[in-house]
């Protein structure tokens, strides 16, 4: 038996205002104890027999934008302040992920960035490594890109990490550009789903059917987001809204929790609220998508 030690934590525990029952005594299913304290309360994964558990995490700023766009500061932690109870909460999910698929623009914009938990809030990774034994998955998640057309940044660190798994997803024309675009120096996975435009359902399918991927962790970018969305390929969204303020209207234009997708008045797309926390200024939202009617 692994012995989960306790997390160090963002300096206070969350406060709850919403949430779902925890999982029952002795399952293994929820969180450890001294991670339930932290958070306020049990994340309880769902059944991945039939297919795996998607779930999106982003950080929203006031007024809606996801990324300020200026070189240097694409990244989410701009926009939440780089609060340590939204970098804490990102290594819990990261630690749960088998997988974490991440877009081609966002791995160029932070190219030094692993989508580890250990990476994201180290002070815990004693805590996060020991929850990822005690589940049975491996090491680290399976660091999965999602391009069309196999153009990816050859500088980018996962890349030159050995203790890192690099699965690429991208369609068949994207696979043939692929070799050239990274070299013959990087050992990646290369899984193929579409031909000119990438099927999300199958990546989702053969991660499950083929890597033993229960859990999957989309990190963005937001038209990433939007396509899983469209597809019905997300269940769950973690979402953090922040007090930063962004703006708008300049150039480029700084984006919003949703692209590339313009959903029709009337929409039946729904996302039902299942918890909510605070810490300090900013709110923690976990949600479930449905389609009404």
């Amino acid at each position: 038996m692994t012995t989960v030690p306790p997390p160090a934590g963002p300096g206070r525990s969350f406060e709850v205002f919403v949430d779902p029952p925890a999982a029952p005594a002795g399952s293994s299913d929820g969180l450890p104890a001294a991670v339930r304290a932290v958070y306020g309360g049990d994340w309880v994964l769902p059944d991945t027999s039939h297919g795996p558990y998607r779930y999106a995490n982003f950080v929203m700023s006031h007024d809606g934008r996801v990324s300020f766009n200026v070189p240097g500061h694409e990244g989410g932690g701009d926009v939440s302040g780089f609060d340590p109870h939204d970098q804490w909460l990102m290594g819990l999910l990261r630690a749960r992920a088998d997988a974490v698929t991440v877009g081609a623009n966002t791995l160029r914009t932070e190219s030094e960035h692993r989508w580890t938990a250990g990476f994201i809030f180290p002070d815990d990774d004693p805590t996060f490594a020991a929850m990822r034994v005690a589940e049975g998955r491996r090491r680290f998640p399976l660091q999965v890109f999602l391009t069309r057309s196999g153009e990816l940044p050859r500088d980018a660190a996962v890349f030159d990490d050995p203790d890192l798994e690099v699965v690429v997803a991208t369609t068949r024309r994207g696979a043939d550009r692929l070799a050239a675009t990274l070299g013959g120096d990087v050992e990646v996975t290369v899984l193929v789903a579409g031909d000119d435009d990438l099927d999300l359902a199958d990546v989702h399918r053969q991660l499950h059917r083929d890597h033993g991927v229960r859990t999957i962790l989309c990190e963005g970018g937001p038209r990433i987001y939007g396509a899983l969305l469209a597809a019905g390929e997300l269940d769950e969204e973690f979402l953090t809204l922040s007090p930063v303020i962004v703006g708008g209207g300049g150039d480029p234009e700084r984006p919003g929790l949703l692209e590339g997708v313009p959903l029709a008045p009337g929409d039946p797309t729904r996302a039902r609220l299942l918890s909510l926390r605070r810490a300090g200024d900013h709110l923690f939202l976990r949600t479930a998508y449905r389609r009404d009617g």
